[in-house]
């Protein structure tokens, strides 16, 4: 659709209207109000920016949540996509195709996965999830730790391992044998062994609590995980939907000597930037997990096709060209140290690895921030009422977020002024 004709049908019955304005009415009549209205009608992408309806300019903070790892309209991945729909668009999973086992190959490789190892392609991080339900099942135990402040999708399975109580119970019962344990507490983690540890079929982790507000694990606890699985002969499972694809400044967060603590997993999901806008998410079992979902015991109709796959094979190919690893952990760096040199009243502390940031704010003003900050053209998320993420493409510069920068220096120091300027 070009411009124009973008233009003429945001004006729906001939009412003239702003662009955003009309577009928004046509939402709020045509699509399930489960997201509530949105913010603002984005019409074009380009690198770290994004433009909406009424032609405003945004810096892109948040990258679709994690998901846009070379920002937007990247060239190399945008021809990929292209070429590859040009000549195969979708096959079932009775065949294979090229790039689906190139990426299954790559991300095996990525993971350092011993020769045994297997993967199995999704269209999500929640699908991934639910992969790992099932296969926790196939174990025959029946036990399942996570952790409180965990999320790991909506979708039934998923939503059995996510711990908030609001997205849990409007679908209740769920199902069953999930066990939540304190976060970072590792005497409660011994004891969940300590009681019945030759039942626990899997425990699962994500190495950073992204909708948590980007919260770590402490050190010594995935180790300690680690160490009680293997003695047990449970799986350990971490989550990398949000903290993979160089999201942290390494393939995976797990990686990071301070965070894996040297240690890998049994099985991975991975999603969001996998596919660097396009839908794809994946499981990565390691060594003889692989065997434990067999033939005819999961599936997908979509999972794996080849446009999704070339995607996939792309961004890994970009970031690995690009050095974007290195460059990810420096700007990371730059950023947190930038925010808390500010000394700013609001800022509490600044947390995270890579471009996975948060903005700890010594009061709940992280809502009102988030509108301010879109207002300013900056898409920040708040992910509680104390926190605000960053989660930005990984091509993001220092040039690029610098205004973003200013911005924050800038703000009201009495949060009642910062109040009542966000209202007018």
């Amino acid at each position: 659709m070009n411009a124009n004709a973008l233009h003429a049908t945001a004006q729906p019955n001939g009412h003239d209207v702003a662009h955003s304005e009309a577009w928004t009415q046509r939402y709020t009549h045509s699509v399930m109000d489960t997201f509530g209205a949105p913010s603002r009608i984005l019409v074009r992408g380009d690198g770290v920016y994004v433009w909406d309806a009424d032609g405003k300019k945004y810096l892109d903070l948040l990258a679709g949540i994690a998901v846009n790892a070379l920002g937007h309209a990247h060239p190399t991945l945008t021809a990929a996509i292209s070429a590859q729909l040009g000549t195969l668009g979708h096959v079932s999973n009775f065949f294979g195709t090229p790039t689906q086992i190139a990426l299954a190959e790559k991300l095996l490789s990525l993971a350092k996965a011993p020769h045994d190892s297997r993967v199995f392609f999704t269209n999500s991080g929640a699908e991934a999830n639910e992969a790992l339900f099932k296969i926790a099942r196939k174990t025959g135990r029946s036990r399942i730790l996570a952790l409180e402040g965990a999320f790991h999708g909506r979708t039934m399975g998923a939503l059995a391992l996510t711990s908030k109580a609001a997205y849990r119970e409007p679908f209740e019962p769920l199902p069953g044998g999930v066990e939540f344990l304190p976060f970072g507490d590792l005497n409660a983690l011994e004891q969940a062994f300590a009681h019945d540890g030759n039942d626990i079929a899997m425990m699962i982790v994500e190495p950073l609590q992204g909708e948590a507000g980007v919260v770590p694990l402490p050190h010594g606890y995935m180790a300690k995980a680690r160490e009680l699985t293997s003695r047990h002969g449970a799986l350990l499972a971490l989550d990398e939907v949000q903290t993979g694809i160089g999201r942290t400044g390494a393939w995976f967060a797990h990686q990071l000597p301070h965070i894996g603590e040297g240690n890998t997993p049994d099985v991975m999901s991975l999603a969001k930037g996998l596919g660097g806008g396009f839908p794809i998410g994946a499981v990565i079992a390691f060594g003889p997990t692989a065997t434990l979902l067999g033939r005819g015991q999961h599936g997908t109709t979509f999972g794996g096709n080849p446009v999704a796959a070339a995607a996939g094979l792309a961004t890994l190919g970009v970031i690995d060209r690009d050095n974007l690893l290195h460059h990810v952990s420096e700007l990371g760096g730059h950023i947190k140290s930038s925010l808390l040199n500010l000394k700013h009243p609001l800022i509490s502390t600044v947390r995270g690895e890579g471009l996975l940031i948060a903005i700890e704010l010594s009061e709940e003003y992280a809502a009102l921030l988030q509108q301010r900050a879109l207002n300013a053209g900056f898409i920040v998320n708040a992910v509680n009422p104390k926190t605000l993420r960053l989660a930005p493409p990984l091509i993001l510069t220092l040039e690029d977020i610098q205004p973003f920068l200013e911005f924050m220096s800038a703000l009201p120091h009495d949060p009642t002024t910062l109040t009542a300027e966000t209202q007018e």
